[in-house]
């Protein structure tokens, strides 16, 4: 029992550790939007409101299926397509048996957070954010690529990188993993694995 409480509040206190920050970049995209495009900053709020409302809810649930944590993210690369517009593109590779896969509320949005700021905001170009879902073996395999480099060296704190890697250890054991790697010279990928 003691050690279930522990593991209950480490838990609680890493996911009060995901920083919404992209929450005042949404706010005033959506307030550049309030005269030139009346129905997209409606949908903006829409959006903003799903995610808003998705991470309140992690803090009571352990895991969500993957669909819902996707649907979020899509909300969120939409309210991030109004600020970097054609800078940043968007591809999915989502194998639909996984969509039922039970993944740690807010993580893969941290993950294309931190691909977005790290990676997108600094490429002067922009980039490509990759969402790939798909079974490896005896894992659920999720990987967020984008464009950009690490510059050799990551920071764990600035890339949420230990709270995805204590979360999922927490939640699936030693057999999950969490992995970020500069691959191709131009293009940083996060690879999580959850044992199914």
């Amino acid at each position: 029992k003691l050690e279930a409480l522990v593991k209950e509040l480490e838990l609680k206190t890493i996911k009060s550790h995901i920083n919404p920050h992209f929450i005042f970049n949404a706010l005033n995209s959506i307030r550049a939007l309030i005269d030139e495009n009346p129905g997209r900053a409606r949908d903006a709020i829409t959006e903003l409101s799903n995610i808003l409302r998705s991470s309140m809810q992690a803090e009571k649930l352990e895991t969500v299926p993957f669909e819902k944590e996707l649907n979020i993210v899509k909300d969120y690369l939409a309210l991030e397509h109004i600020r970097f517009e054609d800078r940043l593109k968007v591809e999915y590779q989502i194998d639909e048996d996984t969509l039922d896969q039970p993944v740690p509320p807010m993580m893969l949005q941290t993950l294309v957070e931190n691909a977005i700021k790290h990676g997108i905001g600094r490429e002067v170009r922009g980039g490509v954010i990759k969402i790939v879902s798909d079974f490896k073996g005896d894992y659920h395999e999720l990987i967020v690529q984008n464009s950009g480099k690490l510059n050799g060296h990551i920071n764990e704190e600035g890339f949420g990188l230990s709270s995805t890697k204590n979360r999922l250890q927490l939640l699936f054991g030693e057999k999950s993993n969490f992995q970020i790697k500069q691959i191709n010279g131009n293009i940083v990928e996060a690879i999580v694995l959850i044992p199914v």
